[in-house]
């Protein structure tokens, strides 16, 4: 394997010293000088880094780190450092938070160290091609262009594989930052950095956060993530998955199916984190939100077989559901398929939630909405949340908005805006629908 490296030279990296005051308002001014540039000359970059208060850590870190919420560094370790380098540096600490890299790391690939390594291939070769900053050359650096097209996951791979010919050991002395992450530990997430006598963030021990509170800093990061993108508008230097990334999660229309998901999340549950991706068929460093297996969930589903949706579609509705379900620890979904009348009640739970794939739609006559309300009624059934799959064409009204929460998932024209409730357009990929 060939590995390219800024500089061989080994340097021994100051950390756990007394901090100079003099020298960490010298660190602190370089590094804000480094954030204005990147604002200037990569508003994404600059906008992302520019929302991670800056904290000093010399007591346990000999260069630089972020938890998605600060940015950890060595006063020392900065001073070491030109200006582009520090640019670099940022971008860096940017994208990781981005690609979520330390939290795949944990959950996706069971060896630590080859998944922080292949994180920093992938973050330093997006950063190159971006021409974000200039390498670092004060420590050796993971870069080699053999990985130029390829995920992290893919980049692992490849040195999981031929990790009998590689020095391990010598590749993680060069990933450039702390990998905060990565630490199996569990704290409490209520200690925090400190402000010294200047009034300047300090932190004397490396963080640790409960899954609760990482989950929390997720979400801080793709709310700032599409803030930042909205800023920096058409401005160039966004590597490429970052921008599909953004795509996804701001495009007005989303294949249905991420819209599915997105639908049962923000209305059974008001916050998101980030899913796990598959190893298979995940071809970019980025993540999506996701469901987390914490909460039970009971939910009814009725789709509108009037005509408007084919078996294929209304299947592929259920291949979603099971798929959406499966992320929760417990759940109920009681569906039925409607026209005029309801067909086909069936409840699905952990324990028979295959069976999902079997089940027969039913229906092809007229629409009435009513008739699902009537149907609740009658059978004592109010779900947490009701979901109707339908075109937004009722024969008179669209139901009883006083019953339950109601969300309408409405293959049909943008115009079609119901009563009550919330509600979403979608469109079929008839590609896979036809598959």
């Amino acid at each position: 394997m060939t590995t390219s490296t800024a500089n061989e030279k080994d340097i021994d990296l100051p950390v756990g010293f007394e901090t100079d005051p003099a020298e960490d308002a010298l660190a602190r001014e370089m590094l804000t000088t480094a954030r204005i540039a990147l604002l200037l000359k990569a508003s994404f970059f600059g906008n992302m880094a520019t929302r991670l208060p800056l904290v000093n850590a010399d007591a346990w870190l000999p260069t630089a780190a972020t938890d998605g919420r600060y940015f950890y560094y060595n006063s020392k370790f900065i001073l070491m450092l030109k200006q582009k380098e520090i640019e670099f540096l940022f971008g860096h600490e940017t994208l990781h938070n981005v690609y979520d890299h330390l939290g795949r790391s944990k959950f996706n690939l069971h060896n630590l160290t080859i998944a922080n390594i292949a994180a920093d291939y992938a973050v330093n070769r997006d950063l190159v091609k971006s021409k974000i900053g200039v390498m670092i050359t004060t420590v050796p650096a993971l870069y080699d262009r053999k990985y130029e097209k390829l995920s992290m996951e893919e980049i692992y791979d490849d040195i999981y594989e031929n990790a009998e010919k590689i020095d391990i050991d010598q590749l993680a002395d060069m990933i450039l930052d702390e990998h905060l992450d990565a630490d199996d530990g569990e704290g409490s997430g209520s200690s925090g950095p400190e402000e010294d006598e200047n009034g300047n963030l300090k932190s004397n021990s490396k963080p640790k956060y409960s899954e609760q509170e990482r989950k929390k800093i997720r979400d801080e990061i793709k709310e700032s993530l599409i803030n930042s993108a909205k800023q920096a508008g058409s401005a160039g230097n966004m590597p490429g998955d970052v921008a599909r990334m953004i795509k996804e999660l701001t495009e007005p229309q989303m294949d249905w199916r991420e819209l599915l998901a997105q639908t049962i999340q923000s209305t059974i549950k008001s916050d998101y984190s980030f899913m796990r991706p598959s190893r298979k068929g995940w071809g970019s460093d980025f993540m999506l939100p996701g469901m987390v297996p914490e909460n039970t969930i009971d939910i009814a589903i009725a789709v509108d077989m009037s005509g408007s949706i084919t078996n294929d579609q209304a299947r592929d509705m259920f291949g979603e559901i099971k798929g959406i379900m499966e992320q929760f620890q417990d759940f109920k979904v009681k569906l039925w398929c409607f026209d005029t009348n309801v067909y086909n009640y069936a409840e699905f739970d952990n324990t028979n939630i295959d069976d999902i794939m079997t089940y027969e739609p039913k229906g092809g006559g007229g629409t009435d909405f009513m008739c699902n309300w009537k149907f609740m009624k009658e059978n004592d059934i109010c779900p947490e949340r009701f979901v109707m799959f339908t075109d937004g064409c009722p024969w008179d009204s669209w139901g009883d908005p006083d019953y339950c929460d109601t969300v309408f998932i409405i293959h049909g024209p943008d115009t079609i805006e119901p009563p009550f409730g919330t509600w979403a357009h979608y469109k079929f990929s008839e590609s896979k629908a036809a598959a």
